[in-house]
């Protein structure tokens, strides 16, 4: 058997998934005999499955996607803080058959925007569209970061119980459906401020509808991020760029997240060198 066991991503769909070409890249960049599956686990079955894999003595844990980051939550034996104060789980780690939930979503989230967060600014402002795990992590981050939040959602209920999270005086919820509808505001000087625009919605993902958005709800100059990485530039992206927005893509955020999971599943920090770096993303976008 694998000397360093398994590990797997865990979601419904899962397809689409490229966490195993990452989690294997590194293995064998590191020369570590192990391996990392795709399994398609439905939500009926989340149950059944995390006590299947607890009594493997091989199984590391595993990474956990749409529809699983809450639901996983009362099935574990323990959670680590973070992912316990953001409501999420997406990664969970096997050890003596006892299972620990983490949440490395916020933090590789926040990595691709650090030269803009270093900068100061006297006003932070995040427009997040989608209420699911991925969002409650991206919220929680942008809002350790000094940033007003304003949540927009399908889901009225689904915004608000994040929202609950939060000051009151910082957060704003509004209608994802009102976005598609044009706006007329003048945004007037936008010096001195930092806004985001964050997709954490499926939407534009390949197989999905796309997002719809009309840019007059975006500040002038907002940095326009989304999570989705199938395909890399999505709508959003394309028609972002096109207006002169900063833009970054979904794979930015995986690659930061799984950095974090791979130390956590398998106990050694993935490889970061330039090269290990370029060679990952080419691998990716193959």
């Amino acid at each position: 058997m694998l000397a360093a066991g398994y590990a797997e991503v865990i979601g419904d769909p899962i397809g689409h998934s490229k966490s195993p070409l990452i989690h294997c890249f590194w293995l064998k960049r590191l020369g570590i005999e192990g391996d990392y599956l795709r399994t398609h686990v439905g939500p009926d079955d989340l149950s059944a499955f995390l006590a299947g894999r607890r009594d493997d003595p091989y199984w590391r844990g595993c990474n956990v996607t749409i529809p699983h980051k809450q639901a996983v939550l009362p099935l574990l034996d323990a959670i680590d803080p973070v992912a316990a104060k953001i409501g999420a789980v997406n990664t969970v780690v096997a050890s003596d058959g006892r299972l620990t939930g983490y949440n490395t979503d916020a933090a590789g989230f926040l990595e691709p925007l650090r030269p803009w967060l270093d900068e100061r600014h006297y006003l932070r402002t995040a427009r997040i569209l989608g209420a699911g795990g991925a969002a409650r992590a991206i919220a929680h981050g942008l809002w350790n970061e000094g940033f007003t939040l304003i949540l927009a959602a399908r889901k009225a209920s689904a915004a608000a119980e994040i929202a609950a999270g939060f000051d009151p005086a910082h957060v704003h919820l509004a209608d994802l459906a009102s976005f598609a509808n044009p706006l007329e505001f003048d945004w007037k000087e936008m010096k001195g401020r930092l806004d985001i625009v964050v997709n954490a919605t499926p939407l534009g993902m390949t197989g999905q509808p796309e997002l719809d958005i009309d840019f007059s709800h975006i500040p002038p100059g907002a940095i326009i991020y989304d999570a989705v990485y199938a395909p890399l530039e999505t709508r959003l992206l394309a028609e972002a760029k096109a207006l002169g927005h900063p833009i970054i893509d979904g794979l930015q955020m995986l690659i930061g997240q799984a950095r974090i999971a791979f130390q956590l599943l398998f106990g050694v920090e993935p490889p970061s060198d330039p090269e290990s770096e370029a060679a990952l993303r080419a691998l990716l976008l193959g």
